[in-house]
């Protein structure tokens, strides 16, 4: 292997330094909590071949360490900066690593591509919300505000409102997830939909906007969703429900977030890992968990599908993702979801 590497770091080529860069990757990759040395030594040399290796070889490189928590933050933010779209989009979207004032750099200076990509993780604080409402073209505005894990800052929420405009599924998108928002920020946004859909309906419509009814009938539906998830939860302790049943109904309603509460209940695995593990492009984290728990083939098949919709995947990587699956070992997933609650209890 050394010698292999001596041979590869002599050639310069993009083509030698793509193939470098990959066998490093190999071993840094192995070590889950890599020391600091060991992560400058990889970062210096992540940096050197970047500099020399075309589009698609970056974008390969980019696709494959994405989501990687132990990847070094220089190497994210190498790549998470990357003017070509193909090279950042997925680093943007995924990775653990890139932290608020990363993502607010990049969301200052890069083109709307790379802003959507930012608009579209799994969570985002208001510092960086406020850029992408206030640079965001339309469909930067529409995909942040229908991402359930983005929150507002009041300026923010301002600003989104007044650029959104007449955008009638900005405004939907906000009543949609109003039960996610401060009192004071639901009570407005409700009150902004029902104003804008006014526009497409009759005057029976207008009547229960003047009275009110229209922003507590879809509070009331948020509060009936929430309590809907605690009973199926309730359900499933109390084995009243299938967990496959359950499963396959959230994914027909594409309800991701509620279904990573379910799935965090019966695997006590913190919410918020798990949603990162049910979006993030690499499925063996979101399989682990989903094979102890007890999810079938054909459930996991759908969240499979899922997944394929919000993060682009093939149909051929699905399938891989579904053989992959039934032949896991439950005993295997079993010990790696109790080194994953191990951490989880010590982070």
């Amino acid at each position: 292997m050394l010698d292999r590497l001596a041979r590869m770091s002599a050639d310069a080529s993009s083509q030698g330094r793509r193939e470098l860069l990959n066998a490093v990757t190999d071993l840094f990759l192995v070590d889950e909590e890599p020391s600091a040395a060991a992560a400058e030594h990889y970062a210096d040399i992540a940096d050197r071949s970047l500099n020399v290796m075309v589009t698609e070889d970056r974008a390969v490189y980019a696709e494959r360490v994405a989501a990687e928590p132990s990847l070094p933050g220089p190497v994210a933010k190498r790549l998470a900066g990357d003017n070509d779209y193909a090279v950042a989009h997925l680093v943007l979207k995924l990775s653990p690593v890139l932290t608020d004032g990363d993502l607010a750099a990049i969301a200052v200076t890069h083109p709307q591509s790379h802003l959507v990509a930012i608009a579209q993780r799994v969570s985002l604080s208001e510092s960086v919300t406020d850029i992408l409402v206030e640079r965001g073209n339309q469909k930067v505005l529409r995909t942040v505000s229908g991402n359930e894990g983005a929150q507002f800052s009041d300026g923010g929420l301002d600003k989104l409102i007044e650029r959104g405009g007449e955008d009638i599924q900005v405004a939907r998108n906000l009543a949609g997830r109003a039960d996610n928002l401060p009192g004071a920020q639901a009570k407005r946004v409700l009150q902004i939909a029902a104003q804008l859909s006014m526009n497409n309906s009759g005057p029976e419509y207008a009547t229960e906007i003047i009275s009110g009814e229209v922003p507590k009938r879809v509070a009331r539906q948020a509060r009936e969703k929430r309590l809907e998830v605690r009973l199926l939860i309730a359900d499933l302790k109390e084995n009243r429900r299938e967990l496959d049943d359950v499963v396959t109904s959230l994914v027909r309603e594409d309800r991701a977030f509620d279904l990573a509460q379910v799935l965090s209940a019966v695997s006590d695995i913190p919410n918020a890992q798990l949603l990162r593990a049910l979006l993030q492009k690499e499925a063996s984290g979101i399989a682990v968990a989903c094979r102890s728990a007890g999810v079938g083939l054909e459930a996991f098949k759908a969240i499979l599908e899922l997944r394929g919709s919000r993060l682009d995947l093939s149909s051929a990587s699905l399938q891989r993702d579904a053989a992959s699956y039934e032949q896991l070992p439950a005993d295997l997933s079993d010990r790696a979801m109790r080194f994953l609650k191990m951490r989880s209890a010590v982070a």
